[in-house]
């Protein structure tokens, strides 16, 4: 179980994290940067989308609240990269969950379809 807390703490950039979800906090707003085709194929409950391909992400990222916090997911975690850099370029404070399955085993949310 240690081991898989560490994994955990290191796929999410966050060191001293005992269990993956004490790693998010939890008001933190889950954003799916897939296509809104993907994201009606399934997403995590409760998430909101933004295509990290879409012409206008950028701009969108302005209406984000700054002192929120955001984690960020998409099919295997390559959108997902550029979204977090995106993001973090704009000042906010996001944690990159990879993939989908990562995003729901690492936050403890469910799979809606």
């Amino acid at each position: 179980m240690r081991r898989i807390a560490i994994l955990t703490a290191l796929l999410l950039g966050l060191v001293g994290c005992s269990t993956a979800t004490e790693c998010l906090p939890a008001d933190v707003t889950i954003i799916d940067v897939r296509t809104s085709e993907e994201f009606a194929s399934g997403h995590l409950e409760g998430a909101i989308n933004m295509d990290v391909t879409a012409a206008g992400f950028a701009e969108a990222l302005e209406s984000l609240d700054p002192d929120d916090s955001y984690a960020v997911y998409c099919r295997s975690g390559n959108r997902s990269a550029q979204a977090a850099a995106l993001m973090q370029s704009a000042g906010l404070t996001v944690t990159d969950l990879g993939s989908l399955e990562n995003a729901a085993d690492l936050s403890g949310t469910t799979i809606v379809r």
